[in-house]
Formats: structure tokens, C-alpha cells, sequence
């Protein structure tokens, strides 16, 4: 897995750079992330739950030994949370000095977005949940939100 912010590829058809990004869907809307990020995709785990931890942090589970906390994306984004169901999985997210794993209602496949198909979060839309947003990729009859990782789990990484 590679351990650079943001993996850059070339979309070889159009001599373009894209990004790698795994595609995953929370209620009807897809989001992105960059796959470097990504240090697997797991089927949900039982969670132990913590007391006072905020609403969206799950808890913890155990993952071939190490303690892997599990956030919600949903109530994070302030979504309605949903029950685990067969396509639910668990995204284990590797940053600077941050291992967590999230929710994520369903894993859609993994592609190469051009650059030129990423715009910027309207500003209308770029309120407090919009800086989360890196931009939003165009691609056939779908938007997808491309999620900043740092912005969203910035503030638990250690210096």
C-alpha cells in the first residue's frame, strides 16, 4: 500500500492525472477517498463501546491484535444512522500518526478520477461539513464527494 496523501496516476486514454480513490456509499450519495489512505477493507466486527465517547465513535474493535477504533460516518455527518446489513464494512484508514476505521454503508470499487473532472464544494454548500469535502468528482450520471480525510480526523492525529 502506498503511503503517500494523495496517490496521482495517468488516466493513460486521455494522457490525463487522476487520483485513485475507493468509492463508498452513505444512503443514496457516493463519497471517495484517497486509496493510499486505505489499509483495508473489512466485513463488520463485533465493537466494544466506550462510555462518554462522542455519539459518532462506535468503539473499539480488535483486529488481529491491534485496537482499531470504529467512527460513524453517518452520525459524524449528522445522517441517520442505519442498522449493519450484509454490505456494510468497515474502511481501516492508516494517516500520519492516526490508525481508525470507519462506516461506510457499502464499498462501490476503487478507480482513477481525472482531474479535470474534480471541481470545488460549491461554497453554498462549503459550510461547517463542506471543509470536510476535498471537491466533487463528476462522473457519468453521479456526483461524488470527495472526502479530506486530515480535515475530518485532523484534530486526533498526533503531532
Amino acid at each position: 500500500m502506498e503511503t503517500t496523501n494523495q496517490t496521482l496516476g495517468m488516466d493513460w486514454e486521455n494522457g490525463q492525472s487522476s487520483v485513485q480513490n475507493i468509492l463508498f456509499k452513505m444512503g443514496d450519495e457516493y463519497y471517495g477517498l484517497s486509496i493510499s489512505l486505505v489499509r483495508e477493507i473489512i466485513k463488520p466486527l463485533p465493537v466494544t463501546r466506550f462510555p462518554k465517547s462522542p455519539v459518532f465513535v462506535e468503539g473499539v474493535i480488535d483486529l488481529r491484535g491491534k485496537i482499531l477504533p470504529i467512527i460513524n460516518l453517518r452520525k459524524m455527518f449528522g445522517l441517520a444512522p442505519l442498522e449493519i446489513t450484509e454490505d456494510t464494512r468497515f474502511v481501516d484508514l492508516q494517516l500520519d500518526g492516526l490508525a481508525l476505521g470507519i462506516i461506510v454503508d457499502a464499498v462501490s470499487e476503487v478507480m482513477h478520477i481525472p482531474q479535470n473532472l474534480i471541481e470545488p464544494a460549491p461554497p453554498i454548500i462549503a459550510g461547517v461539513e463542506g471543509k470536510y469535502l476535498q471537491g466533487i468528482a463528476r462522473l457519468d450520471d453521479k456526483l461524488i464527494m470527495l472526502l479530506d480525510i486530515d480535515e475530518i480526523f485532523g484534530q486526533w492525529k498526533k503531532p
